[in-house]
């Protein structure tokens, strides 16, 4: 009997267990054995030796199986950088990443899962590993640009991303597929020919590669942003009524008189919040109306289960990729002007000066009483435009006194150091065919700051008030920033005039402290540098059940509450707040939340890579045909071969390699963020303001080569010259 019950608990943990107590590799018919595992229980066996083995726990050796963890091997995602060379994140988060140079990677490609093996201890500040086995496949249909027709029905390919660098011969098994050259086409990669050469066989044909839909298409591809919800979502949707029933008003507030009104850009098609401010005896009273996804999408639902996967919305410059199809995102959720529409309401009341008086949570039945542009609001209260201060009717004293609160928080989230850095943010201007026309900053008034403001006040509202009732939740943290970026920086700012505002030794970093540091750079030559290297010593902000707090905001306890329509952790929070307020509703497990805070980490990370890419595509399409033009711009990072200059008017990074500088050769300084010429001391600084000659662009590479113009190359001599003459005048006065 007691064989019999052991044979029927076959798990992962049980063979984990044998591994353990055996201290061996084993083979099957050992590990068999040791587990009494008959006949039948085999197929459990392999399902667990298979999972395992796929969780990379296990690794599959020649005749038998062996534990990872005692193999001196780490499990984790290779991701290859464009030089080449790779680094192992590992699945244990405690363990630091492991380098993998191009010779040890196998057959492994980047995002694959992969077992390393470690070897003898490498000089820096990481392991050094060997791929062993490639564990599971990130995918295997890429998507590669033709480079040429071979003869016999075959072209020959490179895959887009950069970061693959590796060639493919394809051949096509539908007549129709017959792409040309400069084609994007998503192709399945077949067996190995030569070290970088691969076969494989074309699946579609997207188009060529200098169209933006395509460049989209190809985006969303290379990051597995979902395109296409789930039939099963999609019939989930049609179901949903296309206004609120009366029904659904029962047991709400009825702020439909109330002037909430929605602010957002020109083009957005989602209203998730609406707000309205009123100044009392005490202060003000401020609402933050947000759209109340939950009361639509159960939990486990096929719309839950897809909002789940996809973690946000995706955007991109003429598409959207939703969260939740439009019939809720852009209809029955969004807080239409003139529509009843449900949501769960943030009210607040706040001193004159911006402190939170007191706070009350409630579900309600809204009436969005006008759609209003940041623009708008901007002409309206910034310039004073009559035409349009009296288009608001009514509502304008409604927004000056929104203003006026909006300053009064931002000056006291400034007062406990909140940080805000001063960086452009680019967006594509399309023209009327949907082709990329400029790239320009975006405009930033201070009817942006109104709203953000607002969104930040109900966000920490929220969080405390579950934090209070000891509610399960996640909140939205970010760490101290990184301790040795942070020691750089101060280094190099000691030995400028910037070094009384530094921190004592032993004092925090805390965020008062480079608020002020930051505050005392603005305006002068260093104000560049600053704000990049302390964003750079940022960490990343993230999803999590334990409250560390928010270090950008200077926040105690933060959580995001404002979005649910286009972010899945603030749909999560609007189901804590609502079980909180009624009673109702199981508590997540921390473990679940856990899970599920770093899932939607993650799926940020993909949004903005995404994001990022297809800006960057988009710039480099845009400067093809502006090639020998000339710009200024500021050199943003340095690199022991070049710098990289922002270019001013296209928000665009470009290279400046040392190999196109011919008056001298340059020492690198990375602690210093210098370039130094040898002889003529001639300096490039992080900072540093150039013109520069657009030299090539290449979109295949995404790279953007600059050279330096000719009153620059002047500069250059003349202080070649200047230096020399120095060193004659230092030599006569010795001899003499």
């Amino acid at each position: 009997m007691a064989r019999k019950k052991r044979s029927e608990d076959v798990t992962s943990e049980s063979v984990l267990r044998a591994f353990r107590k055996a201290r061996t590799p084993l083979a099957y018919a050992e590990l068999s054995q040791l587990l009494g595992v008959g006949k039948r229980q085999r197929e459990e066996l392999d399902e667990a030796l298979s999972r395992l083995v796929r969780e990379g726990r296990l690794i599959r050796m020649r005749d038998a199986y062996g534990m990872a963890e005692n193999m001196q091997i780490i499990t984790g995602e290779l991701e290859i950088q464009r030089s080449g060379v790779g680094f192992v994140l590992p699945d244990d988060s405690r363990r630091k990443d492991v380098f993998v140079g191009s010779r040890n990677q196998g057959d492994a490609r980047h995002g694959d899962k992969v077992a390393v093996a470690l070897l003898p201890k490498r000089r820096g500040r990481n392991p050094e590993g060997r791929v062993v086995r490639v564990l599971e496949r990130k995918t295997e249909i890429y998507a590669v640009r033709i480079l040429d027709a071979r003869s016999r029905g075959q072209w020959l390919a490179q895959a887009t991303d950069p970061k693959l660098g590796f060639h493919l011969l394809l051949t096509s098994s539908d007549p129709d597929l017959q792409p040309r050259k400069n084609d994007i086409v998503l192709a399945r990669i077949g067996e190995r020919l030569e070290e970088h050469l691969w076969s494989g066989t074309i699946k579609s044909v997207l188009g060529s590669e200098i169209n933006l839909d395509v460049q989209e298409q190809l985006v969303k591809f290379n990051h597995h942003v979902p395109t296409e919800f789930p039939q099963a979502a999609l019939e989930q949707a049609e179901i949903l009524p296309e206004r609120p029933d009366q029904e659904d008003f029962k047991n709400r507030k009825d702020l439909r008189d109330l002037p909430l009104v929605t602010i957002d850009g020109e083009t957005a098609k989602d209203f998730d919040d609406a707000v309205c401010v009123r100044n009392i005896t005490q202060g003000f009273t401020l609402w933050v109306a947000i759209a109340d996804v939950a009361h639509y999408v159960a939990p486990f639902s096929a719309l839950d289960e897809e909002a789940r996967e996809r973690g946000n919305s995706y955007y991109f410059p003429k598409s959207v990729e939703p969260m939740f199809p439009e019939r809720l995102s852009n209809g029955l959720c969004s807080l239409n002007p003139d529509e009843p529409r449900l949501a769960m309401v943030a009210e607040m009341g706040f001193s004159p000066e911006g402190k939170i008086l007191r706070s009350d949570f409630y579900a309600a039945v809204i009436q969005s009483h006008a759609r209003l542009t940041y623009e708008q609001v901007h002409q309206a209260l910034e310039e004073g435009d009559h035409s349009v201060r009296q288009g608001l009717g009514s509502l304008l004293p409604m927004l000056e006194q929104a203003a006026t609160l909006a300053l009064a928080l931002k000056q006291r989230r400034h007062g406990r150091g909140s940080l805000d850095f001063d960086l452009p943010d680019p967006q594509v201007l399309l023209d009327v065919q949907g082709e990329a026309a400029d790239i320009q900053s975006r405009p930033r008034h201070f009817s942006h700051q109104i709203i953000e403001e607002f969104m930040i006040a109900a966000n920490e509202a929220v969080a405390e008030f579950l934090a209070k009732r000891g509610r399960p939740m996640l909140y939205r943290i970010h760490d101290q920033p990184d301790a040795d970026k942070l020691r750089a920086l101060f280094k190099v700012l000691q030995q400028t005039e910037l070094g009384i505002s530094l921190p004592k030794k032993g004092e925090p970093a805390d965020p008062k402290t480079l608020q002020a540091i930051l505050a005392a750079a603005q305006d002068s030559d260093l104000e560049f540098l600053v704000n990049r290297l302390l964003l750079r010593s940022q960490m990343q902000a993230k999803y999590s059940p334990d409250n560390i707090g928010h270090f950008g905001l200077a926040s105690t306890c933060y959580a995001h509450f404002t979005s649910p329509i286009r972010r899945y952790a603030d749909l999560e929070l609007h189901r804590a707040l609502k079980a909180a307020l009624t009673g109702l509703g199981p508590k997540i497990a921390r473990k679940q939340l856990k899970t599920l805070g770093d899932h939607l980490s993650i799926r940020e990370r993909r949004a903005m890579g995404a994001e990022r890419e297809i800006l960057k595509r988009v710039t480099v399409m845009f400067l093809l045909d502006r090639v020998g033009e000339e710009f200024s711009g500021v050199i943003s990072s340095l690199t022991d071969f070049g710098f990289f200059v922002e270019l001013s008017d296209m928000l665009a990074d470009g290279m400046v390699r040392l190999s196109s500088l011919t008056d001298d050769y340059y020492a690198f300084f990375p602690e210093r963020h210098e370039l130094v010429g040898r002889r003529t001391g001639r300096t490039f600084r992080m900072g540093q303001r150039v013109s520069v000659i657009l030299e090539d662009v290449s979109l295949s590479r995404l790279e953007i080569n600059l050279t330096l113009t000719q009153e620059e190359a002047a500069s250059k001599r003349s202080a070649k010259r200047s230096s020399r003459k120095a060193g004659k005048k230092t030599d006569s006065s010795q001899r003499g």
